[in-house]
């Protein structure tokens, strides 16, 4: 199974956070890349945004959109979000002195259960990560993948071939990655990151007994330059 995780395309602030004209483009431009080799499922969380950016490739491959409430951003911006002084909330990976928690000997120390650190005890922490990592158990068993924590793999219940699409989020992808990985949270939020309608693949193919996934690409943008679009973090940085 390939699995593609691709990031909504840019969105208006206000008031629905549907895509902006650039957002259309980028949707239309990823949509004539993923088509060259189709897909046979694909799932979107429930935002405009996210179907917005799903549904040119889901009108060319006549598939329809499982919805997944699950990877909804709106859930996880109450779960991995901290204070701040001007934005009243801001994303826990964005904030400088949690980032130096996050990169301490001491979290790094922890693993899977950074949470239990004194500083990152809010009790949000821990509840969304067992959260997101039910959901995402749950998610690639329907898929055929049971999710074997204790050894970080995968066991192979139904063998397949698909080409799965997961349309969702930045905030919500540090945990996603974090969950399918078995990378702790602190350490994938702290060094990765998903430009507006990158594509991230990661391959399932089973190595002897079982899976363990094999991330091919993060954050390809390819799509946008075959098109004569930008491409870029956001609007910030220029590549």
């Amino acid at each position: 199974m390939l699995l593609y995780y691709i990031r909504h395309g840019e969105p208006l602030n206000v008031p629905d956070h549907s895509l902006t004209p650039l957002g259309r483009a980028q949707a239309e431009a990823l949509a004539k890349r993923l088509c060259l080799f189709g897909l046979d499922r694909v799932f979107a969380s429930p935002t405009l945004r996210t179907m917005q950016t799903a549904k040119p490739i889901c009108e060319l491959l006549g598939k329809e959109i499982t919805v997944c409430n699950w990877a909804d951003e709106g859930i996880v911006w109450e779960e991995f979000t901290v204070p701040h002084e001007k934005y009243g909330k801001t994303w826990v990976f964005f904030d400088p002195d949690y980032l130096e928690i996050f990169s301490s000997p001491e979290v790094r120390a922890l693993g899977e259960r950074w949470y239990q650190h004194p500083a990152l005890s809010n009790p949000k922490f821990e509840s969304g990560i067992k959260r997101v990592n039910a959901a995402v158990d749950e998610f690639f068993l329907s898929l055929g993948y049971r999710h074997d924590r204790e050894n970080a793999r995968y066991e192979v219940v139904t063998p397949n071939n698909d080409r799965v699409a997961l349309f969702a989020h930045q905030g919500f992808g540090m945990s996603f990655f974090s969950s399918m990985l078995d990378i702790p949270y602190p350490t994938f939020a702290t060094h990765f990151d998903f430009s507006h309608s990158s594509m991230s693949m990661i391959n399932f193919e089973m190595r002897g007994k079982y899976v363990y996934p094999h991330v091919l690409q993060v954050a390809n943008d390819s799509h946008l330059y075959r098109e004569g679009i930008l491409t870029g973090y956001h609007n910030q940085i220029k590549f």
